[in-house]
């Protein structure tokens, strides 16, 4: 963990809430710059010291619409490509659709980058019918995520594509 644990007390009493200020403080960070490498850069480290219990915070972009490709992150070093339908990110990329997986040791196909994850969330950045690439969300923690975790890191995807040239 990267903080204390009291200071995620909001976290834990209301996720709701926490994400909401999340997206209110993100807005405000990505409010001076539009360029797509600096807002993943900010966004990657602003969610990977904003959320407890998270080895790995990041990016994969879309290069030819069959494969992803690293981006800016926080953490251990990653897989650099990646194809579309294959691991969580994969998948995530080909339907579009995010994926929480409480266990990613039994998901078909998943792709160990770092041996520690053993929790993920990926969501899918979308921009005008196109995918610009994925957000990926890591826990060394089984079961680490929940439903607010997920709509929490939809909104904070949503917000960080609101706010940048993609």
């Amino acid at each position: 963990m990267h903080q204390l644990e009291s200071d995620f007390s909001l976290y834990y009493d209301n996720k709701s809430s926490y994400y909401q200020s999340l997206c209110q403080q993100l807005e405000g960070l990505l409010s001076i710059e539009r360029d797509p490498i600096t807002n993943m850069s900010q966004v990657a480290s602003f969610v990977f010291y904003s959320i407890p219990d998270l080895n790995w915070s990041g990016f994969y972009l879309n290069v030819d619409d069959e494969n992803l490709r690293l981006g800016p992150f926080n953490g251990k070093v990653a897989c650099v490509h990646i194809p579309f339908g294959k691991g969580v990110c994969g998948t995530v990329a080909q339907q579009r659709q995010s994926v929480r997986v409480d266990d990613v040791h039994s998901f078909a196909g998943h792709i160990a980058c770092d041996s520690a994850s053993n929790s993920e969330i990926v969501v899918p950045i979308v921009h005008d019918g196109r995918l610009f690439g994925v957000l990926d969300i890591d826990s060394p923690t089984l079961n680490r995520f929940d439903d607010d975790d997920l709509v929490g890191f939809e909104k904070l995807a949503a917000t960080f594509a609101a706010a940048t040239n993609l």
